[in-house]
């Protein structure tokens, strides 16, 4: 990184380069005038030969000079003494080379190139599977390619090229001594020689006077080179070369020159394009110039110096005072908290904020405006001539000269190549000061010392490219240096030693580091030196930087950081972070750190867009690393540098940063960030009119908007409950959403004629993140729009909001409609004058005065619209005014601290859809669909109904009956119709039919109990059961949707209606969620919205009450005698939770379409059956079968059969006894047959089966119907509870479905339990015989005897006693059955072995006979006795079967007759046998 264009081994060649000193006439440094430069300036551009020069070393062998760069200079003379430290000429120089060069914005560098390390990165050549090695890359790749990253430094390079140039003459080394000087004359004075005569007089008067501590001069013998300067548009050309030749014959022809230029005419070549060589030149070398005029030593610091002088960029800015300097403190401390923003000082002083650099010398014009190219290449031909014929020869002549007298001095060989290192080990002591210390910095040498011969002679060989000769004289000089404890000296020579090494062509020997090291730390540490160990460090860092070496490079750098210079910190500090970057094992961290570093020192220096570009390069490998408090500190500095700069934009952006993200700084930190960026921010929007800008607090989680369509719910009035509704305080629940929207499909089915409509869309009054929202919501003019929005303070200091409402757009429906309208659209994004002339008129948005959020709250704010036209409306955000909460502190005065900072601005509310996952292309890419939960449509009015209950209850006994009320009202100003009402429980409430009510007169204790019931006084002595026949079609359709009653079927305008509802507690105990959801439309067809519906929720708290259980057993006489017997088991099973009493059982009833309840034959008598706490009490009624209908459409009708067991009866058939009855049993119905299909679909997977078992079914089911009772009880029921000090009676009804014969049945609901898995079979089995069980085919025949119980028959007079026995057959069924009796069949069970069976049947054996459905057959049999005894009668062999089955399968038969035995005793009569 930081690399230039040039090679490390350019730069070192360049750093020391050949002084040429100039002495200019007046007229001659006029001719150069006339092209705005000066000689010296007119030269630089060409002073590198472009051809290779030769010497002959000391040994006479030929070396080559390539590339010899001469440094050309006016001589000016001082008598100031050197100083270790620049001057702060110098500093401010350097400070403005650095201010001046600056990188190019918007510089993108994709590839980042250093050394032979490529960073394209290669996978196999890491350890990928590293867990550091994915955020390792990636944060490269970022910093690599960043646009506030750069490959190269050109403003350190800049730095360094000025720097090394302007280095001060010293004693201890000869490099920047003149060796040469010019004498210009121009040929237009009159006598040319006199001018160079007094021109070589003043040059040896300056050098040898002794008056002048500058120039240095590199030998006493200076080559003088004289040059006659020729105006070729002016002067007299013949004079010139007359002049010339005579200098040729005075000073030889390798002395001097005659230079011709200004050939150019300016008006006749005005238009003639010629290059400009010189820009890029003059502002680096003034430095030499301006230094040089610098007499008076300065008596500051450096440090001092640098940041006064140079501070360019924020000349008079809020940093000369204290309070606002604090950040300069330290690099990673952030400001101390003010009452007042520290930015408001920056903001007074803004405009001198971007000073720019000093401007040119030049005048108007170009350079070089008299020169054509002809005489470029004059002056450049000028150049080579004075290098190859008059410097290199004067600089071989010199080292011929140094070796020859250091040899005859030592007495020892001619050549130092073959020389010991004993040689120059003999020197004499040097000189000492006479009033100086005996210590190294006091330490000098003559002249003539050898020590400083050969540092002479090492120089010039150095400057000449003779770098092996060069090194042999410095590690010689350096002995002997080190030996005189000449410190100074010593540090010089090791330096251009290692210099010398690193550049010899062969690299014969390593580069030897350690002689630098050596060196810089004796400039530093023991010479005080700064400046010699600044360039010793930046050679040396070049060196290492070369030889890949950049860990030490970067620790050399890092060491050379001191207080004394703010800017050679900063840029030492940057270079070493480009070091760690571009090692061979990156050091990221490192490489930020240092930038950070680096940012500090550049601003404390001034350079303000260098602090600030370190920093961002820094960001870059700090961001999103969960380091806050570094990205704090960053994004702080970044914004406040951004701010000074006039980069406003920048500094909100900055600032933003700070307080968007979870930020773990002090509440007082975070105020202060606030304050800053609220007036930085308040800067940025003065300059902006029209658009609100975004404003990045509170944070809004745009995702968690919630929205809602119309009125809020209204309050309960008096003893009104309204109706629940939505509210956006309900949590959503995609269960609960979906069960809606199933009720919602039943109603519009319902409404449909039983279909779903085919543009059926589920009405969606609230809207979040789970809903669907790819459908455009509908919303209804003049109705409100609520927006619920999370606003979350990510700070630890309060926030206060004020003026908050919702930003919009609307589009009018005509406009709508068009293709291209996008320029239609009204907004209230506008001055407050324009929002009040048309927004108002189109739509009202409700405004909070005042929303306050404390230290990391999340609070919900709902903003309101309400809409005034119909068409297209866009949510596009909130506006308000922000400002941070003040504490309210005073001074004594009462005045406030400081003005609160409010600032006004907005945030978009942006939501993302849901992640599309139909097509391969969305699986394959990431896509995401529309959120139009913001973009409502308007829709014209539509009716508005509420929905109030009255006298509802919260808490029911199970199969309790309570009375309310509901009232319907319509708020709108539209009519609606169609007014339905679905439940989750369609059998917990009834609406009532009065086409059920009888026209019987109440009881009067009906009223004065105020019962639900309809009752009638009924005479004493009355038992027998009251029938009512009723058509299920008298009450409410049997679904889950119910047509709500009302006058007219509309409710216009305004109106209100009050109807009854009856409730029922659910049959089972615990808390019930019972949903209504409510249905209306507008007479109006073809509306956008069809219909509306309101939803209501209630929870019923279900307690105890009765369990009923029956069950039904057949008679032993004959049907048309005996029916059947019906049990009646009642448990009071309350738990006294509810204050109850007792129950009293009051009415017994029965609803069927075959069975009917007779009488009660209840033997206790007891006109009131009353149950205490765990009391039970059986009851027994005898039930019959109904007369058979009449018609068909008389079979459809139901039976009420009512047994009060007090003093009136309920009319069962009547609202709401017969409602509750047909809705509960519809909805077992329901539920069983749910059930059933369930298990119909688990076994289908043995349908292999079905075949064969169709004929055992068919069997099955007319046994099966032949037990079939189907008759339903009704239990009625009263409670007494006792509720503050007052008894109230509760009534309620049980119901309880008897299905079949011998089964009993409960009132309770019974538990789901879960079905079995049914395996599955690969191969079915052979199927069963389909053969009934015994105790089936009993239920087909019925079988019932009668006969004498005691017979007495006298045996000695007639030894066979025949007895008459009738034998009963009743056909169970409704189908024909055929019948065998077999009388010759005995039976071996155990019981009738204890009984004699020594009896015969006599007569017919056996009888074969058909019975019709339900037909009762008797047959006269005969039993034959021989002797007394107990016989058992019951033998005879009864085979039943269904006629349709046919004669051949008899193996279907089975005994119907397994019952208790028919004992019959014979006697004999004594009597007769006594006689």
């Amino acid at each position: 990184m930081a690399q230039a264009a040039e090679s490390v081994q350019d730069l070192l060649q360049d750093s020391f380069v050949p002084a040429v000193g100039v002495l200019c006439s007046g007229p001659a440094e006029a001719v150069s005038r006339r092209n705005n430069l000066t000689f010296t300036q007119l030269l630089r551009p060409f002073c590198r030969s472009t051809s290779e020069g030769h010497i002959r070393d000391p040994n006479n062998q030929l070396q080559v000079v390539k590339n010899l760069r001469i440094c050309v200079n006016n001589v000016v003379t001082s008598t100031s003494t050197p100083s270790g430290n620049l001057s702060p000429a110098r500093r401010r120089r350097l400070n403005e080379v650095v201010l001046s060069c600056q990188p190019q914005e918007g510089a993108v560098s994709s590839s980042v190139t250093a050394g032979d390390y490529d960073l394209s990165f290669n996978d196999h050549s890491l350890r990928a599977s590293a867990p550091w090695y994915s955020v390792w890359r990636d944060t490269l790749e970022e910093v690599c390619t960043s646009k506030h990253f750069t490959a190269t430094t050109p403003w350190f390079e800049a730095y360094r090229e000025n720097f090394l140039q302007s280095m001060p003459a010293s004693d201890h080394e000869f490099l920047n001594h003149y060796l040469a000087c010019l004498l210009v004359v121009s040929s237009s004075e009159a006598v040319p020689v006199e001018q160079f005569l007094k021109l070589s007089q003043e040059q040896h008067r300056i050098q040898h006077s002794g008056e002048y501590t500058k120039p240095k001069w590199f030998i006493p013998n200076t080559l003088k080179y004289y040059v006659l300067l020729h105006d070729v548009s002016e002067g007299d050309e013949q004079k010139a070369d007359s002049v010339y030749e005579d200098m040729k014959q005075r000073y030889g022809p390798q002395g001097c020159y005659l230079l011709k230029m200004n050939s150019r005419t300016l008006p006749a070549e005005q238009n003639e394009q010629i290059p400009d060589p010189w820009s890029q030149y003059l502002h680096r070398n003034d430095l030499q110039s301006q230094d040089q005029f610098e007499d008076v030593p300065s008596a500051v610091s450096s440090s001092a110096d640098e940041n006064d002088v140079n501070a360019a960029e924020d000349h008079g800015s809020a940093e000369t005072g204290g309070e606002a300097n604090r950040m300069e403190d330290h690099p990673l401390q952030l400001d101390s908290v003010s009452s007042s923003g520290s930015l408001q000082a920056l903001g007074a002083t803004h405009a001198e904020a971007k000073k720019p650099a000093r401007e040119s010398e030049s005048a108007s014009g170009g350079h070089g405006a008299c020169l054509t190219l002809n005489d470029h290449d004059r002056i450049r031909q000028f150049i080579q001539e004075f290098t190859s014929r008059g410097l290199l020869p004067h600089i071989e002549k010199n080292i011929r000269q140094l070796n020859d007298q250091l040899v005859s001095r030592k007495g020892l060989s001619r050549s130092l190549f073959t020389a010991t290192k004993k040689w120059f080990g003999g020197g004499k002591a040097p000189e000492k000061g006479v009033s100086e210390p005996k210590s190294t910095l006091g330490l000098l040498y003559p002249p003539e010392a050898p020590e400083l011969q050969i540092r002479k002679m090492a120089d010039l060989c150095f400057l000449v490219q003779h770098y092996e000769l060069a090194y042999s004289c410095y590690h010689t000089a350096k002995k002997d240096f080190l030996s005189d404890q000449a410190m100074l000296y010593a540090a010089g020579a090791l330096e251009m030693a290692a210099v010398s090494a690193f550049l010899q062509a062969g690299a014969a020997r390593p580069y030897p580091a350690h002689y630098m090291d050596t060196a810089i730390q004796t400039y530093r540490d023991v010479c005080r030196n700064m400046v010699l160990a600044e360039r010793c460090a930046l050679l040396s860092a070049e060196i290492l930087k070369s030889q890949g070496k950049y860990s030490e490079a970067a620790t050399l750098l890092i060491k050379m950081t001191s207080e004394d210079s703010d800017l050679r910190s900063a840029l030492l500090l940057e270079q070493a972070a480009h070091c760690f970057i571009n090692m061979r094992t990156r050091m990221l961290r490192k490489f930020a750190f240092h930038m950070i570093l680096a940012g500090h020192r550049f601003s404390k220096a001034g350079q303000k867009r260098h602090a600030l570009r370190c920093y961002c390069q820094a960001m870059q490998v700090y961001k999103g690393r969960s380091w806050s408090l570094a990205e704090d500190h960053i994004n702080f500095t970044i914004g406040r540098q951004s701010f000074t700069l006039g980069q406003p934009e920048k500094a909100v952006a900055a600032f933003k940063q700070i307080l968007v993200n979870d930020s773990r700084q002090t509440a007082t930190q975070q105020g202060a960030f606030l304050r800053e960026y609220l007036y930085v921010y308040k800067s940025v929007i003065s300059r902006s009119e029209v658009n609100l800008p975004q404003l990045p607090l509170p944070c809004i989680h745009s995702s968690a908007t919630r929205v809602y369509f119309g009125h809020e719910r209204r309050l309960a009035e008096g003893e009104k409950q309204a109706a629940t509704h939505v509210s956006l305080d309900q949590e959503y629940d995609p269960g609960l959403a979906a069960m809606w929207c199933k009720l919602e499909e039943q109603l519009a089915a319902a409404a449909n004629r039983g279909a779903v409509p085919p543009n059926f869309q589920p009405s969606q009054c609230y809207l979040n993140s789970q809903t669907d929202n790819l459908q455009h919501p509908l919303a209804v003019v003049e109705e409100p729009i609520i927006v619920e929005v999370m606003f979350r303070n990510p700070l630890k200091v309060p926030l206060s909001l004020s003026c908050l409402s919702l930003l919009w757009r609307f589009q009018h429906e005509s406009e709508r409609r068009t293709e291209d309208s996008a320029g239609e659209f009204i907004t209230n994004e506008r001055t407050p004058a324009q929002e009040a002339s048309q927004g108002d008129n189109v739509v009202t948005a409700e405004t909070i005065p005042d929303f306050h959020l404390g230290p990391e709250e999340t609070k919900m704010a709902r903003l309101r619209l309400l809409p005034h036209r119909t068409g297209q409306l866009n949510i596009a955000g909130v506006v308000y005014d922000l400002a941070a909460a003040s504490s309210g502190d005073t001074v004594a005065d009462g005045h406030q601290k400081s003005e609160v900072m409010v600032v006004r601005g907005k945030q978009d509310l942006k939501i993302q859809g849901p992640r599309l996952n139909q097509t391969k292309e969305d699986k394959m890419f990431v896509r995401y669909g529309p959120d139009r939960r913001l973009d409502p449509i308007i829709t014209p009015p539509m009716a508005l109904m509420e929905v109030f209950f009255l006298q509802f209850p919260t808490a029911l006994l199970c199969g309790e009956i309570r009375k309310a009320y509901v009232e319907f009202c319509n708020v709108s100003g539209v009519t609606l119709c169609g007014l339905r009402v679905a439940s989750t429980h369609p059998d917990f409430f009834t609406f009532g039919n009065q086409a059920t009510t009888p026209l019987t007169p109440l009881s009067p204790n009906s009223a004065e109990n105020c019962s639900a019931y309809k009752t009638i006084a009924t005479p004493p002595g009355s038992s027998g059961a009251s029938e009512t026949l009723v058509s299920a079609e008298d009450f409410s359709p049997l679904s889950n949707v119910v047509d709500i009653p009302i006058n007219g079927g509309m409710l216009h305008p305004g109106e209100s209606t009050q109807l009854p509802l009856w409730l029922r507690g659910p049959d089972q105990e615990g808390v019930h969620e019972i949903n209504f959801l409510f249905y209306y439309e507008s007479p109006e067809k073809g509306t956008k919205i069809s219909h509306r519906v309101l939803r209501h929720t209630v929870f019923i708290c279900a307690s105890r009450s009765l369990s009923v259980q029956a069950s039904a057993c057949s008679s032993s006489g004959p049907d048309e005698d005996g029916g059947t017997l019906v049990f009646i088991d009642v448990e009071n099973i309350n738990t006294s939770e509810a204050g109850v009493r007792e129950f009293h059982i009051v009415q017994v009833s029965s609803c069927s379409q075959r069975w009917r309840l007779h009488k009660c034959i209840n033997p206790a008598k007891e006109n009131d059956c009353k149950l205490s706490s765990r009391e039970r009490a059986k009851l027994c009624f005898r039930a019959t079968p109904c007369q058979p209908p009449a018609t068909s459409d008389a079979a459809k009708l139901f039976t009420f059969a009512d047994l009060n067991l007090g003093n009136e009866r309920i009319v069962s058939s009547a609202t709401p006894c017969g409602d509750f009855f047909f809705r509960c049993r519809w909805s077992s119905g329901s539920r069983q047959v749910g059930a059933s299909s369930a298990r119909t679909s688990s076994g289908a997977r043995n349908s292999g089966l079905a075949a064969a078992e169709d004929k055992r079914c068919n069997v099955a089911h007319m046994v099966k119907k032949c037990n079939e009772l189907d008759l339903n009880l009704i239990v009625i029921w009263k409670a007494y509870v006792v509720e503050d000090n007052k008894q109230l009676i509760l009534e309620g009804q049980l119901h309880v479905a008897l299905q079949t014969v011998g089964k009993e049945a409960t009132s309770l609901t019974p538990k789901e339990e879960a079905q079995e898995m049914v395996l599955f079979k690969f191969k079915s089995d052979l199927p069963p015989p389909a053969v009934l069980p015994c105790a089936e085919m009993y239920r087909l025949v019925k079988t019932n005897m009668h006969y004498p119980e005691t017979c007495t028959h006298a045996f000695k007079h007639n030894s066979i006693c025949v007895v008459p026995v009738s034998l009963v057959l009743s056909n169970c069924c409704w189908t024909q059955v055929d019948v065998v009796v077999d009388l010759r069949h005995k039976t071996i069970s155990c019981e009738a072995s204890e009984v004699h069976s020594a009896f015969t049947w006599v007569g017919q054996s056996r009888y074969t006979l058909q019975l019709s459905p339900r037909q009762v057959t008797r047959l006269t049999l005969r039993a034959c006795f021989v002797q007394p005894g107990v016989y058992n009668l019951n033998t005879p062999r009864v085979l039943a079967n269904l006629a349709e089955q046919g004669e051949g399968e008899t193996s279907q038969q089975s005994r119907a007759a397994e019952q208790s035995p028919a004992l019959i005793i014979i006697n004999n009569n004594n009597n007769d046998d006594s006689a």
